[in-house]
């Protein structure tokens, strides 16, 4: 799989569970009629947004970029196994976070909230990283691909 591809999957995932944990949140504010719970989770969203934002922008891409790739090694072979398997190996984890913080705001409604507010921060802070792996990629001729985990 290639490594610009899964970073691409990996924000949209994160983005998808925000939306999904948003989702949540709002429904139980709502169903509650607590209108206090509804103006702090959109006031931390938005704080969310700013924060990734501003850390999202390309020089940041591009630094956090360059130390990974600059540990890569060459390989002759492509990795054997399908990129739908290296992706949900490497990408379980936002799954596991969404199903437990989803889990958790049955009970706890505020865990949604927060959770919603940080995977806006960290999809709006990698949201570049895609297009400064391919800079890099086009920069040096060669291409950059995820072997499966251990």
């Amino acid at each position: 799989m290639l490594f610009g591809d899964l970073l691409r999957v990996t924000v949209l995932l994160i983005a998808g569970v925000a939306t999904a944990l948003g989702s949540i949140s709002i429904l139980t504010a709502s169903s509650d009629g607590d209108t206090t719970a509804l103006i702090v989770a959109a006031a931390w969203w938005l704080i969310a947004a700013i924060i990734g934002t501003w850390l999202g922008r390309s020089p940041h891409a591009a630094e956090a970029m360059s130390r990974a790739l600059a540990e890569a090694r060459t390989a002759t072979s492509l990795p054997v196994e399908s990129p739908s398997r290296i992706a949900l190996g490497r990408l379980w984890p936002i799954g596991a976070f969404a199903l437990t913080a989803g889990g958790l705001a049955l009970a706890f409604p505020p865990v949604a909230v927060i959770g919603a507010g940080y995977a806006i921060s960290v999809a709006l802070i990698w949201r570049r990283r895609e297009a400064a792996v391919t800079a890099i990629e086009e920069r040096d001729g060669v291409r950059f691909y995820v072997e499966p985990s251990g």
